[in-house]
């Protein structure tokens, strides 16, 4: 590879035409051409923008084999990785590449280019990679003497990602499985979790995968029965030889799914649970988190209602799942009384069993209080809340419910919408992403994704927390190179330090943090069944 560095003024100039930005991209790909960080960042970027419909058009051609894009696309990515010198730059260049993928689709489907067009393109910067075509004259030094030593150290042949015997990982794809519930009360949120990650899976795989490999999700049903957890494990690591897992649904089938994983040393990564049963101190090495834990929440529900709602703590109790789920909120609930020098040995907890509607022993129970409760924080399934809401807003006028994001916040806001418009007054969820509703960068992304890849699918707070977990995992497996492993990609997620997706908050995990967001945001429910932001303290 070539040490000296870029005349960056040449460069630039040489791209200002398709077939100069063709060379230039062609020696970078085949040279990898290492300079000092940032030194080439504008040009790279700048290439981006030109390659990018090369790829994109290459991409929407079904006569084109997709291994050969792959292998450009791989090759960019390095290119990248060398040109920036931290993680916002790589992240900004990579939009802008994927963009200008998505303009080449778009040219082929509109038809302002055909396929035999794409396919030159693509020819055209094959060739420049294998041997560089003598740029144009100029009257200083040539393009390649500026960038490379001479045009045989740059001449190098296309590749494909490395031969690797590593469990789940081919030279094309990267298997990853889901367990989740096809059936029972959080079916819904397996759903979304699962869509959320295919669509950020779809979006890599637009642009030829990470680091030419294209990523695949394979889901197994557990029922959200702890159970049945293992065997949908061990199909899905045994039989479907996937690499690690992702999005897992569930507490209690997280107590089953933790073990089996760690034995094998597969990664366990942004399961949809806020409980301590994927929180260890120190955290296990293979399980990473994205959302906060289920205690911040409650917590956050609990100086919402005091500070806020100016509720007095007598008057707060909880409603939860009989299970590692519940007691993760009613322990935040009580830690968050300690914190305000309040007691907590009389807070009252209102339970119903898991994969259960049956709320009427809760709801009896909230009538024999001698001291009247005006606020709860719920720790319940989307139809078991709604339940509940249904059969107390009567009963207590002007109760304030809030629930922490593992509800379902569609699913509760479809279920209380079909009862009427006054069940959805004082329906507060705290969630682990911002508003849907919103225009900040990475909710914008995920709009135009879902949108593109599975039209006519809702808008959905999990599914947009599945995308936004994937995203985290993309970022690291494209910083492995295309040599990856667990180990390689357990350090580089320990490594990942203020990565700004757009959420407004950063992610950062260490080998002493596997959790990447403490940030909670606020929504209501308003009359018409859609979720308005609010501020929770």
């Amino acid at each position: 590879m070539s040490n000296r560095r870029f005349d960056l003024t040449l460069a630039r100039s040489s791209c200002s035409n398709l077939g100069s930005a063709i060379i230039l991209g062609g020696i970078l790909l085949a040279s990898s051409a290492s300079t000092a960080p940032g030194d080439n960042l504008s040009v790279v970027s700048d290439l981006a923008s030109r390659l990018g419909p090369i790829i994109g058009s290459a991409l929407a051609c079904q006569n084109i084999a997709r291994p050969r894009v792959q292998v450009i696309v791989g090759k960019f990515q390095a290119v990248i990785r060398e040109a920036s010198s931290n993680d916002s730059e790589r992240n900004e260049i990579s939009r802008l590449f994927d963009r200008s993928v998505a303009d080449g689709r778009s040219a082929v489907t509109t038809g302002r280019l055909d396929c035999q067009g794409a396919e030159r393109q693509l020819a055209d910067l094959e060739r420049s990679i294998v041997g560089t075509p003598p740029p144009p004259p100029s009257s200083g030094p040539s393009l390649a003497d500026a960038i490379a030593p001479s045009a045989a150290n740059a001449a190098i042949a296309p590749t494909q990602p490395m031969t690797t015997n590593v469990h789940g990982v081919t030279d094309s794809e990267i298997r990853f499985g889901i367990v989740i519930p096809y059936s029972g009360a959080a079916k819904d949120n397996g759903r979304n979790m699962k869509l959320g990650i295919d669509v950020a899976f779809a979006r890599a795989n637009d642009v030829g995968g990470v680091n030419g490999r294209l990523l695949k999700l394979i889901p197994a049903d557990d029922g959200f029965e702890p159970t049945r957890t293992l065997d949908a494990m061990k199909h899905l690591y045994e039989k479907d030889q996937v690499f690690g897992f992702i999005g897992n649904t569930g507490t209690a089938t997280a107590a089953v799914a933790v073990p089996y994983a760690l034995e094998h040393r597969a990664l366990f990564f942004a399961p949809h649970t806020g409980a301590s049963v994927v929180r260890n101190d120190p955290p296990d090495r293979y399980v990473f988190n994205y959302r906060p834990s289920y205690t911040e929440e409650a917590d956050a529900a609990v100086r919402y209602l005091l500070k806020m709602r100016k509720l007095q703590p007598r008057q707060i109790a909880v409603f939860a799942e009989n299970d590692g789920y519940g007691d993760a909120a009613f322990a935040g609930v009580a830690k968050a009384f300690r914190v305000l020098g309040i007691n907590d040995s009389a807070i009252l907890r209102l339970n119903y069993n898991r994969n259960s509607i049956d709320v009427d022993d809760a709801v009896n129970q909230l009538r024999l209080q001698k001291v009247p409760i005006r606020g709860l924080v719920m720790a319940a399934q989307s139809r078991p809340a709604a339940r509940f809401i249904e059969k107390t807003r009567d009963l207590f006028p002007g109760m304030i419910y809030t629930n922490v994001s593992a509800v379902g916040a569609s699913a509760l806001a479809d279920e209380l919408t079909m009862l009427g418009p006054r069940f959805t007054d004082n329906v507060i969820v705290t969630q682990t992403v911002p508003a849907v509703s919103g225009y900040s960068s990475m909710v914008l992304e995920y709009k135009n994704a879902l949108a593109k890849y599975f039209p006519g699918e809702k808008e959905d707070y999990i599914s947009l927390e599945g995308f936004v977990a994937a995203n985290v995992l993309i970022d690291a497996l494209r910083r492995c190179g295309p040599q990856v492993d667990t180990e390689r990609l357990v350090d580089m997620l320990e490594n990942t330090r203020n990565l700004d997706l757009g959420l407004g908050a950063p992610i950062s995990f260490s080998r002493g943090e596997h959790q990447a967001s403490h940030k909670i945001w606020g929504t209501a429910l308003d009359q018409t069944g859609k979720y308005q932001p609010i501020e929770l303290e």
